[in-house]
Formats: C-alpha cells, sequence, structure tokens
C-alpha cells in the first residue's frame, strides 16, 4: 500500500515533521510505501510545516508581545511568504507568572509583514493564533504605518482603545495595496460580544471580567472608527482581533487554515498516488472535528474515495464521533503507553510501534 502521511504537530513534543517521519518509518518498516506531507492549520506550528515543501526560513528581530526584542521566522518561497502570528506575538513568549492582557502587542506581527514585502512577497499568507494579544490588531497595523490617535493626538496603547479617537490609515505601506492577504484561521469568532475575541480569547491570555470588559468596549469603539461590518465576519476575532485588522485594513480574505496550508505544498499530487491517508495530532477531542487538520485533511481524503486513519496521544472521540467525522479509525499512543507523561517522553518510538499496527491492520485484511 502507498501511504499520504499529512499529520500536525503533536504540541510540545514532536513537530509535524517528525510525526510524518516516524509514521513512515514504522510503515516502510512492512513493507509499505509513504509519501510526508506535514500539515498545519494555521496556529503555532505553520511556518514549521511549509518548511517541508520547499520554503525558506527568514528570522529577524521583531517587537514581541511584551515589548521587548524576540527572534521570529517567516516562510518565503518565491514570492509567496508564510507568517505565523504565535512567532512573533505569541502567548508562549510570555512569562506565565506576569500576563499582560492589557498592555500585550501585536507589533511584532506587523514588523515580520514588513520584512516579508522587502524580501518580494506579493502573497502573505497570514496564519493566526495562539497570541497573547487581544490589540484589535493595532500593533500590526501600527507597524505598517497606520496611527490609532486619542483625542489629544496622541498613540492609543493596545488596552486603552475605548480611548480612540481617530483611525488614520493613509500612512500604511503602499505595498499592501498590491499584496495578496491570506487569513488562514480555523477560528469562526467575531470581534465583539459574548463569543468574541475578549470574552472567548481573554481569559486565557490572563484577563479577568474587568479586563474582558474594558478589552471588549476597546474593540468595539475601534470597530466603530473602522469598519463595523467586517467586525462581525467570521474570523473577525482571531488572534486578539488581529483577524479584524487584517480583514478591514490588508484586505485580507480568510480561508481555512487547513486548506491555505495544504495547498502550499504538495498534498494534491501526493494524494492522487495513494491508497491510504494517515493523519494525526497531540490530542484527538470535539475540536478535531471543527476545521482543525485531521478534519481538513480527512475531508479531502474522503472527496477523493480514500479512507483516513487520525493517529494522536491521546483520544477523547466516541466512536460515534469517529464514525461521523468520517475517520477510518483513531490509534492512540495512550492504547500502548496509559502513562501521558511516558508517552510524551517516548513519542516518536511509540508512533514507530503505532504505525506498524496500522500497518499489520492492511496485512490482515
Amino acid at each position: 500500500m502507498h501511504f499520504l502521511i499529512a499529520p500536525d504537530k503533536f504540541k510540545g513534543t514532536l513537530s509535524a515533521e517528525q510525526v510524518a517521519t516516524h509514521l513512515a518509518r514504522g510503515l516502510e518498516s512492512h513493507g509499505h510505501t509513504a509519501a510526508c506531507v506535514p500539515a498545519a492549520d494555521g496556529g503555532d506550528g505553520t511556518v514549521a510545516a511549509v518548511l517541508a515543501s520547499g520554503f525558506t526560513e527568514h528570522r529577524s528581530l521583531v517587537t514581541g508581545p511584551h515589548g521587548r526584542p524576540v527572534e521570529a521566522a517567516y516562510a518565503l518561497r518565491g514570492t509567496t511568504a508564510v507568517i505565523e502570528t504565535a512567532q512573533a506575538s505569541g502567548l508562549t513568549l510570555m512569562d506565565p507568572r506576569r500576563p499582560m492582557p492589557m498592555e500585550a502587542t501585536s507589533y511584532g506581527t506587523g514588523e515580520l509583514i514588513r520584512h516579508a514585502l522587502d524580501a518580494g512577497a506579493t502573497t502573505i499568507v497570514l496564519g493566526v493564533g495562539g497570541v497573547a494579544t487581544t490589540d484589535g490588531g493595532i500593533g500590526m497595523l501600527t507597524a505598517l504605518g497606520a496611527r490609532f490617535l486619542d483625542a489629544d493626538g496622541q498613540e492609543v496603547r493596545p488596552g486603552r482603545l475605548e480611548k480612540l479617537e481617530a483611525v488614520e490609515a493613509g500612512g500604511l505601506d503602499p505595498r499592501i495595496g498590491a499584496v495578496e492577504v491570506v487569513l488562514a484561521s480555523d477560528v469562526d469568532n467575531p470581534l465583539t460580544g459574548p463569543d468574541g475575541a475578549a470574552a472567548v480569547y481573554g481569559p486565557q491570555k490572563g484577563a479577568g471580567p474587568d479586563h474582558v470588559r474594558r478589552l471588549d468596549a476597546g474593540l468595539r469603539r475601534l470597530a466603530g472608527l473602522v469598519d463595523p461590518e467586517a467586525a462581525d465576519r467570521p474570523g473577525a476575532g482571531a488572534a486578539g482581533g488581529i483577524g479584524f485588522a487584517a480583514m478591514a485594513l490588508l484586505g485580507a480574505e480568510r480561508r481555512p487554515g487547513i486548506d491555505a496550508v495544504l495547498e502550499l505544498g504538495p498534498f494534491r499530487e501526493e494524494l492522487a498516488r495513494a491508497d491510504v491517508v494517515v493523519t494525526g495530532e497531540g490530542k484527538a477531542d470535539r475540536q478535531t472535528l471543527h476545521g482543525k487538520v485531521a478534519h481538513g485533511v480527512a475531508r479531502r481524503a474522503r472527496e477523493a474515495g480514500l479512507e483516513t486513519w487520525v493517529v494522536c496521544g491521546v483520544s477523547e472521540l466516541s466512536q460515534e464521533q469517529i464514525d461521523e467525522a468520517g475517520f477510518a479509525g483513531v490509534l492512540a499512543l495512550t492504547d500502548i503507553e496509559p502513562d501521558p507523561e511516558l508517552c510524551r517522553a517516548n513519542a516518536g518510538e511509540l508512533l514507530d510501534h503505532l504505525a506498524q499496527r496500522l500497518a499489520a491492520r492492511f496485512e490482515e485484511s
């Protein structure tokens, strides 16, 4: 059999490329062949995934969410750049003991976009997710030349958007107008309200109830001055409002993250050659069924008439959910090693064994 292996990363344990390599090794040890196409959904790990598809890594010093310099990477192939917000504005860059829900900025993401423009990019795939910010993307836009001013003509700080009186977008880098921006996101939240950026994602960034109220009020103020209709679009609330900023002022078109990423690599060509598809992620749960990598890969495989097996660290899916998702089956590392800590410590070796178990299923059939 010829397998197409297109997994996401196992967060905090193995990259998507490492997961694919271990699965291929196990399958090939039983005489099968495999093609590896690491995948991502637009969140953290997207740059790493596309590097396996001929992109080149570029690193730059940019402003982190805390205002201090960080080294961030983006990927470039020809005139297409892939940028993930987590690289420059990610929650993992923060000291968990010192959350900054009202101060964190997306400025570094704008600097990454500017670096990509300097490198000749005319298409920018902006993967959003995993940020520490809820600034409505004003940091990103400020880095690109826009200005956000209070009644005294002073720059408004990220957590003080309720004081916003004027938005000057005329200074945006003129190259933006000639660039195609793709917002790669599986988040469909609006910018504000009970399902918005502040209410849903603010608490995980350290925002208490009062912070959430103030942040949401500020985002409403921003939307009212920029583009109220864009605030209600699916994905406007992605990455603390970076989704809104990208759609309203950068002309971005939102696409499901998994689709945007798969189209950057040889997935379509390899799917045409495959007999079976294997995907995976660290944890298979309800979120898996809503736009994540495994769901997106399985959808495309199903359209091609192929079955998809999901490999994961741990699974919380019922058999009914597995069937409804159209997965042929789910294999978890905890099927072999019940201890989650040992699973993480020995994930590569366990993936080898899990792939061999999968290979054996096809030998039995």
